[in-house]
């Protein structure tokens, strides 16, 4: 059963349409990239998923639900935005987080903190911008939830620390779970996607298999989808 369905999606911002008719399934076990410009729809769409926007037409169905508390409690959403307040301590947004959701793993989180080398006692007004990304996508990471939506999680750290948080990814989803990365830098993305979903002006341009794509077009994703959206 997918875990992610989208049945003719439709969102309307007063005369814009910044999603239109989108059809969409995603399995357990796939790491989806969602690959197009800024402004393609992507976050809409995402948003759409966790609950916060709802469709002007069509539906989203987390495993067969459509949004809503039920679904919440599976799904592990990363904001474009950081939302986590500065005056906080590391290991307060840890216990936070334990005490909101039955799935968070503060273990796992902590884990992760030791390897990036962030001190749980760290206030997080003393961290920087790169670093304060890096800890709420280990908040992130630390469910144990059904879905992962992850909006632009690379776009504003540099090339280093992209490594880092897609090893994170890799390492710490569960392997029966999906992700949903929402990107435009597709090269550095590629090397962790089963199947990309490239979205352009709100509409679906291609879903396929990451393999499927370089087998009919003789191409990586990065070179195709500069071919599609003439980058």
């Amino acid at each position: 059963m997918a875990i992610l369905e989208c049945m003719e999606l439709t969102k309307n911002y007063g005369g814009r349409r910044a999603l239109q008719g989108v059809n969409l399934s995603v399995e357990p076990g796939r790491i989806v990239g969602l690959l197009g410009p800024n402004g393609s729809g992507k976050t809409t769409l995402i948003k759409i998923c966790t609950g916060l926007l709802t469709p002007t037409s069509g539906a989203a169905k987390i495993a067969g639900m459509s949004p809503g508390p039920e679904t919440k409690a599976m799904v592990s959403y990363l904001p474009e935005i950081t939302y986590l307040n500065d005056w906080m301590k590391v290991s307060r947004i840890i216990e936070f987080f334990k005490d909101f959701y039955d799935d968070f793993d503060a273990g796992k989180a902590y884990e992760m903190l030791g390897s990036l080398g962030v001190s749980e006692k760290d206030p997080l007004k003393s961290l920087s911008k790169g670093t304060k990304e890096k800890v709420q996508l280990i908040l992130v990471m630390a469910r144990n939830a059904k879905l992962y939506l992850l909006d632009e999680p690379i776009g504003g750290v540099d090339p280093a620390a992209r490594d880092y948080i897609l090893n994170t990814i890799i390492r710490n989803y569960n392997p029966e779970a999906a992700v949903l990365i929402s990107t435009h830098l597709i090269s550095d993305i590629e090397q962790v996607l089963d199947d990309v979903v490239f979205i352009k002006n709100g509409e679906i341009a291609l879903n396929t298999s990451v393999d499927g794509l370089r087998a009919n077009y003789g191409m990586s994703v990065d070179a195709y989808f500069r071919e599609v959206f003439r980058v």
